[in-house]
This record gives structure tokens, C-alpha cells and sequence, in this order.
């Protein structure tokens, strides 16, 4: 008998409640979700949709209230923050709308400082950073400090802190929400190659038209899956 494949991401039942008690929100109500592993998958939703709760919870930020949560066939629903952190250093790689670079470093720097956390030597996390910059075209900006950089390009030095530790899952967040539609369409062509190159893809979004960027679209609402569709 062969063994089904384990999913990279698997979700059983789970249920995420803010307040328990009188006026208690169900974020989360009774999610299953399973994510292979090389998918580009969008989850879209409105606002209080539960799609942030769910990114929380994908990304090891946060633990459900019920439920279980396997992340490469281990459970880490229940785990210590310093469980999850050392999860999330290993193998998630975050890229948020607020692009969260440190203004008095410039490019290198910022893309190095993940892989500092890792305990990784100096030359060995210097020539990861300069492939990832190079990966999302920034290889002749690696100098320059977020001031002197457009939106866009700040948002590539994030996918490129992203991806240097090479993490199997990248999660993005509303990643073009604070960008024009050029630096968007540059962004989204960026994951996709990404997702190419064999990374796991989850992107967060509210909005259709990005979602559609995807191969597969989960919609959320009210903290249920609503549908699941893969394009052809």
C-alpha cells in the first residue's frame, strides 16, 4: 500500500474565537483547508472576513482556539511562542503590506537580518542576500537605504528578505496594497516566478483582480470557506 503524500498545509476544523464569553467573535469557524505543496493559492475576502485570522494562523502567529494545524504533517496548533517563532524562522518566509524595512539599513542589510536570526555566517548569508536582491532585480540598489527607494522597489527588498533563507511557504499579505498598478504588476510577476521556481505561494488579498493572479482562489466569509476553485 503506498501512503498518501502528507499536504504541506493542513487544516482540521479549525476555530479561532476573540472574547469568549458574551460577546465572543468566531473568526474562524470550523475551517478544514488543504494546501500542496508548489501551489500559488490566493484566500481573498473583505474585511472581518476571517482572511487576516487565517493568515495569522497559517503563518504561525497565532494558534487556533480548536482545531489542528499541520504544517509539513506536524501539528503546530498547540505549540509555545518560542515553538512557533523558530517554525516561522525555518519555514515561512513573510512579505506584508507595510513592507517592515529598518530605514537606517540599506538593501543587503535588511534582507541579511532574518539570516542573522538563523545564527548564519557572515559571507554564507551575504551571498544569499545578493542572489535573492538578484532575483528580484535589484542586484544595482543593494546600496541604497528604503528613503532612496520607490514603493515598489522597497516592496522587492521585502520579497528579497522573503525568500533568502529559501522557506518553503511564502505568505504575502495585501503585498501590493500600498502600490500603483505598475509596481503591483511587477510584484504579483515576481511571485509568480516564485511559484515557478517550485515555492509554495499563499497570497492574502481583498481583491479580485489580484486574487485572479492565482491558480487557485479560496474565498472567505464570516470565518467559513465559502468556495475553492481552481483555474484550469
Amino acid at each position: 500500500m503506498g501512503t498518501e503524500k502528507e499536504s504541506l498545509i493542513r487544516l482540521e476544523e479549525i476555530c479561532k474565537v476573540y472574547n469568549p464569553g458574551e460577546n465572543e467573535v468566531h473568526a474562524l469557524d470550523h475551517v478544514n483547508l488543504k494546501i500542496e505543496e508548489g501551489e500559488f493559492v490566493a484566500i481573498i475576502g473583505q474585511s472581518g472576513s476571517g482572511k487576516s485570522t487565517l493568515m495569522n494562523l497559517l503563518g504561525c502567529l497565532d494558534v487556533p482556539t480548536s482545531g489542528l494545524y499541520f504544517l509539513h504533517g506536524k501539528d503546530v496548533s498547540h505549540l509555545k511562542d518560542s515553538e512557533l517563532s523558530a517554525i516561522r524562522n525555518r519555514e515561512i518566509g513573510f512579505i506584508f503590506q507595510g513592507f517592515n524595512l529598518i530605514a537606517n539599513l540599506n538593501a543587503l542589510e535588511n534582507v541579511e537580518l532574518p539570516l542573522i536570526y538563523r545564527g548564519m555566517g557572515r559571507q554564507e548569508r551575504r551571498a544569499l542576500a545578493k542572489e535573492a536582491l538578484e532575483m528580484v532585480g535589484l542586484e544595482n540598489r543593494i546600496h541604497h537605504k528604503p528613503s532612496e527607494m520607490s514603493g515598489g522597489q522597497q516592496q522587492r527588498v521585502a520579497i528579497a528578505r522573503a525568500i533568502a533563507a529559501k522557506p518553503p511557504v511564502i505568505l504575502a499579505d495585501e503585498p501590493t496594497g500600498n502600490l500603483d498598478s505598475a509596481s503591483s504588476k511587477e510584484i504579483l510577476e515576481i511571485l509568480e516566478n516564485l511559484h515557478k521556481g517550485g515555492r509554495t505561494v499563499i497570497l492574502i488579498t481583498h481583491d479580485d483582480t489580484i486574487a485572479e493572479q492565482a491558480k487557485r482562489v479560496i474565498r472567505i466569509m464570516d470565518g467559513k470557506i465559502e468556495s475553492d476553485k481552481i483555474k484550469d
